[in-house]
């Protein structure tokens, strides 16, 4: 049976100490259930998979994409460490709430950025922008892309990424949005993101 409708998901720029405390508990539990690096593995690629905007890279290996890194998205990561660490040290790990309240506090949303291209500096002094309602939204900062990876498989012979910041304030988190990459050859990539269906 598939239901229809529920609540409509946006990116969450405010959370109150309830909701962050459910969005430790989500990440905490899949990782619990883990038990062989393959389940541990395939909870992390979920993970990245439930906020990430542009190409699946299970079917377009180099497709543009970018894997949003929200404030619920860091809470589940700490969620999914504690759960990793309490098994480790056999006791219950947790959190302190001062890094609880920083994330919950944080003014920027990270965009980690997946791409390929022909050499390993293509990414060099990439330039991003989300697009929404015909204005240009520029990051607060973009940290320089990594050397290109060696590309297995077709396509382009390299695969890069960079993390851009962007203020909360700066965009609408449900809008759609053209998120717009440029090389510095000038050659532009983009890809369609919908922010409304990421928490």
């Amino acid at each position: 049976m598939v239901v229809v409708g529920g609540p409509a998901w946006a990116i969450d720029i405010k959370l109150s100490p309830e909701e962050a405390k459910k969005a430790l508990e989500a990440g905490r539990a899949p990782m619990e259930k883990a038990n062989s690096p393959e389940d541990v593995k395939k909870v992390l690629q979920q993970a990245s998979m439930v906020t990430r905007v542009g190409a699946d890279p299970e079917k377009d290996q180099c497709g543009a994409s970018a894997i949003l890194r929200t404030k619920r998205y860091r809470l589940e990561a700490f969620g999914r460490q504690e759960a990793a660490e309490s098994k480790k040290q056999k006791k219950d790990v947790r959190m302190p709430e001062e890094f609880i309240q920083k994330v919950v506090d944080m003014p920027n949303m990270e965009v980690e950025v997946q791409l390929c291209g022909d050499d390993e500096y293509f990414a060099e002094k990439a330039d991003i922008v989300f697009q929404q309602k015909g204005k240009n939204i520029r990051p607060v900062d973009i940290s320089p892309a990594d050397r290109g990876r060696k590309n297995e498989g077709a396509g382009p012979a390299y695969r890069s990424r960079f993390t851009a910041r962007f203020g909360y304030e700066s965009f609408d988190p449900n809008a759609k949005t053209t998120v717009i990459v440029t090389l510095q050859d000038g050659q532009t990539m983009q890809f369609d993101a919908d922010f409304a269906k990421v928490k």
